[in-house]
């Protein structure tokens, strides 16, 4: 485990790892990204809600997804991302994209990237849809202002250090097909953090504890 949790005992561990070529698929492809940053107050950052925990940790940013019919994980807590579009190069430049798109910060210009996480299969109500999900880990230099787009209920950030030393976990009662099953989650405040998120972010926890 990591003595800490602040961004350069994060970069120095993650930084110059390098990321696999994307992998041919026949299935459809998204790339999500999470997103660093030394924690609020510290220079070139903009104050935020998590300003006072977890001095000097690095912190994380997570969105809540809009509320939408046709969104499988629609009201989810997640991370900044989507589905590759034809004209993406790659499938770093997918989230580059979707989180220019999704929160307004420009990670190629702002920040550094330092892991790619294994891809996971997209998973629905229990079942694979199709579909591989590639996640990405950067550094911000800077903090630009968030701006939302209507795909995105809320953004905040949270320190990582509670997250990443198990403070947070807990389980989530999920009924599926009649049945309740208890899932493995992080509360984030009052916020559920769970299913293919939660396992993204358990990866990285895995990847720093090396």
């Amino acid at each position: 485990m990591l003595p800490s949790y602040d961004l350069a005992a994060i970069v120095a561990r993650l930084g110059g790892r390098a990321a696999a070529l994307d992998a041919v698929t026949q299935e459809r492809q998204a790339a999500v990204a999470a997103i660093l940053r030394a924690p609020a107050g510290s220079p070139g950052t903009a104050p935020g809600p998590a300003s006072g925990q977890d001095p000097g940790g690095a912190e994380l940013l997570l969105i809540r997804r809009a509320e939408h019919p046709r969104d499988p994980w629609s009201g989810h807590m997640a991370l900044p991302g989507g589905r590759r579009d034809a004209a993406d190069a790659s499938l770093l430049d997918t989230a580059i994209r979707e989180t220019r798109e999704e929160v307004g910060i420009d990670l190629a210009a702002h920040g550094t990237l330092l892991a790619r996480l294994p891809d996971l299969p997209a998973v629905v109500r229990g079942r694979r849809v199709g579909m591989i999900i590639t996640p990405f880990v950067f550094a911000l230099r800077s903090t630009p202002e968030l701006t939302l787009n209507n795909e995105v209920a809320e953004a905040l950030w949270t320190p990582l250090g509670p997250l990443a030393r198990g403070e947070c976990a807990s389980t989530y009662a999920y009924t599926h097909e009649g049945n309740v099953v208890h899932l493995p989650c992080l509360l984030v405040d009052e916020r559920v953090v769970w299913g293919l998120t939660y396992r993204m972010l358990e990866q990285l926890f895995e990847v720093l504890h090396g």
